[in-house]
């Protein structure tokens, strides 16, 4: 996909060049033409580990983030980035960063960074699924469902995704039901070689799929069935350097869902099997079941 701003990818890394007013307070902006009426949780993350990430400098890499979701943000106005430097020590840096829209809070993150150096590892394995070269392009399963998933289908696609499983609404058709979902990710195209673009281009794309596992586990589907969701929180950390232009398996699984909630975990491998990052996230999930004629 294109458009007249350049390919999404580009359309994402201008997203997140953000706009400095002063040492500690960035502006970022929404995509041109923007699909539904609020701003992708993802992008709220992508852009604020940049505005942390650029009141610590290079060389201190984001190893955690925390996020909650107060406001739905407007698409059609820019988004306040203001940072508060809560720590900066020897080997740590500690950031709060609060997006705001018309001073009103939409968004708050903690986000913590540390100094790279080697200690005690172990890691579980990464699950056994095809490589991504043989897997068909996210476009291929929307054949068909055009109409359904019309939001889907024009949404911004700065990442490459290629499902190892079957997508919600393929399963939906053929009923199957499954309480996991693994799905290789990467930039569509080259990254700027400065590692801040990386996390925060994943931390972008962590926000897709990952609550997929909580309705595949009731046969349920975006798009098809009457499902409200909206995110609550999400949090991430990032356990090695790493390339986001390279693919990543997002191996995704719902522990639980209760009190109008849904847990969703994941986790980022690399194509060598290293563990690269791991993700929760806690969503509004409701179901309204459609009633039979």
């Amino acid at each position: 996909m294109s458009s007249e701003a350049g390919t999404d990818l580009e359309i994402l890394l201008t997203l997140l060049d953000l706009d400095q007013v002063d040492d500690d307070t960035f502006i970022g902006h929404n995509p041109p033409n923007a699909v539904g009426s609020r701003t992708f949780g993802g992008q709220l993350i992508s852009q604020a580990m940049v505005a942390a990430g650029r009141t610590v400098g290079d060389g201190r890499p984001v190893h955690a983030i925390n996020a909650h979701f107060i406001r739905g943000g407007n698409v059609k106005e820019p988004i306040e980035f203001r940072v508060q430097r809560h720590r900066d020590g020897r080997a740590f840096a500690n950031r709060i960063v609060t997006a705001f829209q018309d001073d009103q809070e939409l968004f708050v993150m903690l986000a913590a960074f540390q100094d790279w150096t080697k200690g005690l590892e172990h890691a579980v394995e990464v699950p056994d699924v095809p490589y991504p070269d043989v897997l068909p392009p996210l476009g291929d399963h929307f054949v068909g469902y055009e109409d359904r998933l019309e939001l889907f289908v024009n949404a911004l696609k700065p990442i490459d995704m290629r499902y190892a499983n079957d997508p919600t609404w393929i399963m939906k058709g053929t009923g199957e039901r499954l309480n996991h979902n693994r799905v290789w990710m990467k930039a569509d195209g080259d990254l700027p070689d400065d590692p801040l673009v990386h996390v925060a281009t994943m931390g972008y794309s962590s926000d897709t799929t990952v609550l997929d596992s909580i309705i595949t586990t009731h046969g349920l589907s975006w798009g098809l069935d009457r499902i409200v969701a909206a995110t609550v929180n999400h949090s991430m950390w990032f356990h090695r350097p790493f390339r986001f232009d390279d693919w990543a398996l997002y191996a995704t699984e719902s522990p639980v869902a209760a009190g109008s909630r849904g847990l969703g975990t994941g986790r980022f491998f690399s194509l060598e099997g290293e563990l690269l990052a791991t993700v929760v996230q806690e969503g509004l999930i409701r179901h309204f079941p459609r009633k039979e004629k």
